[in-house]
């Protein structure tokens, strides 16, 4: 069987994503737009069931799908959603003398992925998390 072309092309998606993530925050460099991305994501994943949380990194793309779990300990159960306000200090909080993450990021992280995954399949992931989850990855919230 062939290397998927998912894989394939990989490293060519994840810096179209950054690409757009940076302009999306009006962000200047790529390592902040990684900082920002790094820390949009796990704070999802710290608030969501171990269940949920592969569920979800099934539908991300190779890179994307690697950041999120990088460093994970699943032992840890799952926070509560607070406020949009609150789930954005907590992203902004990772590196945080080296995070240039705007009040925005959750919203400007959501955009960039939404145009780097099979909508449908991330629609269905979403559909199947509890409400808090899926009102997260809402950008205009």
């Amino acid at each position: 069987m062939p290397i998927p072309l998912e894989i394939q092309r990989a490293t060519a998606e994840f810096e179209s994503f950054l690409a757009e993530a940076k302009d999306n925050a009006s962000l200047t460099t790529r390592n902040q737009t990684y900082t920002m991305t790094e820390g949009v994501l796990k704070t999802f994943r710290a608030h969501l069931a171990l269940h949920d949380a592969i569920r979800f990194a099934d539908v991300l793309p190779p890179v994307l799908r690697a950041i999120f779990v990088s460093g994970w300990d699943p032992e840890q159960p799952p926070r509560p959603f607070g406020t949009r306000e609150e789930l954005t200090r907590e992203a902004q909080s990772l590196r945080r003398d080296h995070n240039f993450s705007p009040d925005t990021c959750i919203g400007d992280v959501a955009r960039a992925l939404s145009r780097h995954v099979d909508r449908s399949a991330f629609a269905a992931a979403l559909e199947r998390l509890p409400a808090d989850a899926r009102a997260f990855w809402d950008p205009g919230a």
